[in-house]
C-alpha cells in the first residue's frame, strides 16, 4: 500500500514539473511566428489606435522608433505618432501634434505623406480659428500654413482642398480688416481708413464685400476733400489736394464697376462718379461673367443658422468663393504715413518720382582758396574757348567747307527727315492712337458723368450691355448708405 502511495506521489509531482515547464511565456513581439517584431509593434499600435487607445498606440510607436532606427516602418511610425496626438484633440495635444508633423516633414520632406502632415498642420489652425472680432492668431496662421503646403507641394492631390479652406480663411480676415477700417471711418480717422480699406481691396480681391470696401474707400477719400475744403489753407495747394483725392475716389468707384459690376454697390458708384464730374467705365463682358461664378458660389446661410452661428465659436465661411485662385502672397501695405505724405506732395505741386531726382554735378576741380571767384563768361573745363563770352564751337567745319550744313530756305525737304502726324495739308496734327480700353472725358466726345464708350482698341462686343449686367445682378442688402455731401 505505501508502494502505491509513494508511486501516486511521485507522478503527481512529474505531472507538477511538465505543467511547469509547458507554460507560455507572454512575449508581446512573439505574437505572429513568422512576422519580423518592427511588423509585430506596428501593427499593434494601428490596433490600438483604431480603439482609441493612444497611450499604448504612443508607446508601441515610440519602442519601434527607439529600437529599430533602420526599420522600413519608422517614417509611417513618426506620422502614426502625430496623428494619435492630433485624433485625441484638445489644445495641449493638437500643439504636440503640430510639433510632431512639424518634426516629421523636417526629416522626410520628399515623402508624399509631408504634404498630408503639412495639411494637417494647418488644419489643426483653421478648427482653432475665432470670429473676426476675436484673436485672429489662428487665421494668420493658418493662412501661412495652407500657403506653405500650395507653393511648396504644388502637384499634390491637397492642393484644391487646400486653395477653397485657403479661400475660407481670407475670408474671415479680410471681415477683420473691414471691420476696423469702417472703424477708423466712423472715428474720421479718414488716413487710417484708408490705408487700411486700400491694403485690403489689393491683398484680398475675392473678399464677400469686395464692393463695400472699395466704397468706403472712396467715401473716405470724399470726406477728406469735405474736410480740406473747410480749411483755411492755400488756394492753389487746395485745388491739388481736391482734384488728387477726387481722383483717387473715381478709381475705388471706377473698379466696382469694371471688376464687381453684380454687386450692391455697382449703382451708387455710379452715381457717385456722375457727382463728381468723372467718366463712368463699363465693365466687359468676361468681367460680368467673372463675377456673376463667384456670387453664384457663395452658399446662401439661412436665418436659423445665423441665429446659431453667434453662439458657436468658429467664424461663418459661407460667404467666401468656391472659384477663383487664392492670393498666394500678399502685395506691400498701405500705411496712413504713406497717404499723409502722398498729399502733401500733390499740395506742393510734387510727384513721387521728384523726391528721387539727382543733382547732376560739373566735372573738374574746385577753385583753390586764393583763385578768384569763377565767372559766368569762362568757358567749360575741357570745353570750348569763348570770344567776347560766346562759346565757340570748333569741332563743326566752317560754312565754306564742304559738307557744312548751310541754311537754304528754298532748299526741297529731305525725304528722311522725321515729320510730326499731321494732315495731308501739313495743317493739322492728326489725332493720338486710342489706348487700350481708354476712357472718354468729357474733351474726347462725352460729357462728365456720362457713361464713357469703349476704345478702338477693345472690341463693342466684349463689352456688357445693360442688359447682361441687370438680368445678372444679385440684389443684396448693404449696409452704410452714407454719402458725403459734396
Amino acid at each position: 500500500m505505501s508502494r502505491r502511495i509513494q508511486i501516486s506521489l511521485l507522478l503527481a509531482v512529474l505531472a507538477f514539473a511538465v505543467a511547469c515547464t509547458n507554460k507560455k511565456v507572454n512575449n508581446p513581439l512573439a505574437t505572429v511566428g513568422s512576422k519580423q517584431p518592427d511588423k509585430v509593434l506596428f501593427d499593434r499600435a494601428m490596433d490600438a489606435m483604431k480603439h482609441n487607445h493612444f497611450d499604448t498606440a504612443r508607446l508601441d510607436m515610440q519602442t519601434l522608433i527607439n529600437t529599430y532606427p533602420d526599420s522600413e516602418y519608422i517614417a509611417r511610425a513618426k506620422l502614426a505618432v502625430a496623428d494619435s496626438w492630433y485624433a485625441e484633440g484638445g489644445t495641449a495635444n493638437l500643439a504636440q501634434a503640430e510639433a510632431e508633423y512639424a518634426d516629421f516633414i523636417t526629416f522626410f520632406p520628399n515623402m508624399p505623406e509631408a504634404a498630408e502632415a503639412q495639411m494637417k498642420i494647418a488644419n489643426i489652425h483653421f478648427n482653432e480659428m475665432e470670429k473676426p472680432d476675436r484673436d485672429y492668431t489662428h487665421a494668420m496662421r493658418a493662412e501661412d500654413e495652407y500657403r506653405k503646403l500650395i507653393l511648396q507641394w504644388p502637384e499634390s492631390k491637397l492642393v484644391p482642398e487646400a486653395k477653397q479652406r485657403l479661400l475660407e480663411v481670407q475670408e474671415v480676415i479680410a471681415e477683420r480688416e473691414y471691420r476696423v477700417g469702417r472703424f477708423y471711418y466712423n472715428r474720421q480717422s479718414y488716413a487710417a481708413a484708408i490705408a487700411r480699406l486700400q491694403s485690403l481691396a489689393d491683398t484680398y480681391p475675392l473678399y464677400s464685400k469686395a464692393d463695400e470696401v472699395l466704397y468706403l474707400l472712396g467715401q473716405a477719400y470724399e470726406a477728406e476733400i469735405a474736410m480740406i475744403r473747410g480749411r483755411t489753407i492755400n488756394e492753389a495747394q487746395k485745388a491739388r489736394m481736391i482734384e488728387d483725392f477726387t481722383k483717387h475716389a473715381a478709381q475705388a468707384y471706377s473698379q466696382i464697376l469694371t471688376r464687381y459690376p453684380l454687386m450692391a454697390r455697382a449703382d451708387d458708384a455710379k452715381l457717385r462718379l456722375q457727382a463728381l464730374h468723372q467718366p463712368v467705365p463699363r465693365p466687359t463682358k468676361a468681367a460680368v461673367a467673372q463675377n456673376k461664378a463667384e456670387e453664384n458660389s457663395r452658399r446662401p446661410d439661412p436665418t436659423i443658422t445665423k441665429v446659431v452661428r453667434t453662439f458657436e465659436k468658429s467664424p461663418d465661411t459661407t460667404a467666401a468663393t468656391r472659384v477663383g485662385d487664392p492670393p498666394l502672397v500678399d502685395p506691400k501695405e498701405t500705411s496712413a504715413k504713406d497717404i499723409v505724405q502722398e498729399a502733401n506732395r500733390a499740395a506742393m505741386g510734387k510727384s513721387a518720382d521728384s523726391e528721387n531726382a539727382s543733382v547732376e554735378t560739373v566735372k573738374g576741380s574746385p577753385p583753390g582758396p586764393d583763385d578768384p571767384a569763377p565767372r559766368s563768361d569762362t568757358p567749360p573745363v575741357g570745353g570750348a574757348p569763348s570770344v567776347n563770352g560766346t562759346v565757340v564751337d570748333n569741332s563743326a567745319p566752317p560754312p565754306s567747307q564742304p559738307g557744312a550744313a548751310e541754311l537754304k530756305p528754298d532748299a526741297a525737304p529731305d525725304p528722311n527727315e522725321l515729320k510730326p502726324n499731321v494732315t495731308a495739308d501739313n495743317t493739322q496734327p492728326l489725332p493720338a492712337p486710342p489706348q487700350v480700353n481708354e476712357l472718354q472725358t468729357a474733351s474726347s466726345g462725352s460729357t462728365a458723368g456720362e457713361e464713357a464708350k469703349p476704345g478702338d482698341a477693345v472690341a463693342s462686343q466684349d463689352m456688357a450691355s445693360d442688359s447682361d449686367i441687370s438680368s445678372s445682378k444679385k440684389k443684396k442688402k448693404k449696409g452704410l448708405h452714407k454719402v458725403v455731401p459734396f
